[in-house]
């Protein structure tokens, strides 16, 4: 099963995005600073977790919507509005 996720930095303005199959071992690695993509953000929180499917591509595809502009923007919004 593949999942979309988005972390949000506590301390600056940074939404990262990703894919995974573990996403429990893949935020702590984010928040652990083992990512070197997100080290610098740590420490984050969860705001979005997508279940997608088995299909890599549909996986990849979700991913890049919520890279996207449109996709970011939403996730603004989530994130403000916890």
């Amino acid at each position: 099963m593949f999942y979309i996720y988005a972390i949000s930095s506590i301390d600056r303005n940074y939404i990262y995005v990703g894919m995974t199959k573990n996403i429990n071992e893949r935020f702590k690695r984010h928040n652990r600073g083992w990512e070197k993509t997100t080290r610098a953000y740590a420490p984050f929180k969860l705001i979005l977790i997508e279940e997608v499917g088995l299909s890599r591509p549909k996986a990849r595809k979700r991913e890049l919507y919520w890279k996207s502009g449109m996709g970011k923007e939403k996730l603004r919004h989530i994130r403000d509005n916890l």
